[in-house]
């Protein structure tokens, strides 16, 4: 990998670490539906006018039910998730439960497409949801918040898994921008009913839109076509090793912005979902290979 797309890949793990301080701050002040719809919208208008000048809107109309579907599962449903659970947990833990997606899809992979899982893999599925575990066990057993918020994060991931597979056996051969864009504004439709219906009583303050605006034009629109630059320079693989870098930067701008700490237990989990992930995925046999 080129310096050039080193830096853009550190820089991709700032703006998606960031995205969870953002929801942070600005979610209980939106409301976890309209925040979404805010961050869709804005992504949708970034990264259109990239679509329409490659000639790809006549390929979101060619697979329109099969991006809807993306759109739900990949975007809708996750970030309102999210969204959900930002508000009772700290954005790093959130950063670091974010990370178990690949453990999901692997797992979705497996009893959707009949994918074979290596022992490595399934020792790797095990650690992982191991490290989940003993993050639930110190949250909930301190009494600082329930289970719901860290199933609702957990079942974001495994939404992120079933898209993954769902564009892996559909869409293998639609352009990465075709399908963001097209997601965007499906889930931008699919959210705006439970939007209006819960549109927050007082207008957000500044600092409340300054984080969703954020969220919505970084974290979402730049940062996708950060990623599509990515996949096309460096490749799928070695862009995809972003995630690593999310939970630390979640965690370091967490501490720095919003004064959170992660206790011995939490860094514990976290260490052990990162090592199931890279099991899981396989990352460390490449690089045992390399070596």
């Amino acid at each position: 990998m080129s310096a050039r797309d080193t830096f853009a890949l550190v820089i991709l793990g700032a703006i998606w670490g960031g995205s969870f301080i953002f929801m942070r701050v600005a979610a209980p002040e939106f409301g976890v539906f309209a925040l979404v719809e805010v961050r869709t919208v804005m992504a949708t208008l970034i990264m259109l006018p990239f679509l329409l000048a490659a000639g790809g809107w006549r390929d979101i109309r060619a697979h329109g039910w099969k991006i809807a579907f993306i759109g739900l599962t990949n975007t809708a449903i996750p970030f309102v998730l999210f969204n959900y659970s930002s508000l009772y947990l700290e954005a790093g833990i959130n950063a670091i439960l974010n990370a178990t997606a690949p453990m999901f899809g692997a797992l979705v992979a497996l009893l959707w497409l009949g994918d074979k899982l290596r022992l490595s893999s399934l020792a790797g599925l095990l650690t992982g949801f191991t490290g989940v575990v003993v993050l639930s066990a110190h949250k909930t057993g301190s009494g600082d918040v329930s289970i719901v918020p860290i199933l609702a994060a957990c079942s974001a991931t495994a939404c992120y898994g079933v898209a993954a597979c769902a564009m892996k056996k559909w869409l293998s051969g639609v352009r990465p921008l075709v399908v963001a864009t097209g997601s965007q504004i499906w889930a931008s439709l699919f959210l705006l009913p439970f939007s209006l219906a819960t549109l927050p009583e007082a207008m957000p303050s500044a600092i409340a839109w300054v984080n969703a605006l954020a969220l919505a034009a970084g974290g979402t629109g730049i940062a996708y076509l950060l990623y599509f630059h990515l996949i096309a320079s460096a490749g799928p693989a070695k862009a995809i090793s972003v995630g690593y870098l999310v939970p630390l930067f979640g965690i370091i701008w967490g501490i720095l912005f919003l004064n959170e700490t992660l206790s011995l237990q939490t860094m514990t989990g976290g260490v052990l979902i990162l090592f199931g992930v890279a099991l899981t995925t396989g990352v460390l046999a490449r690089l045992r290979k390399a070596g």
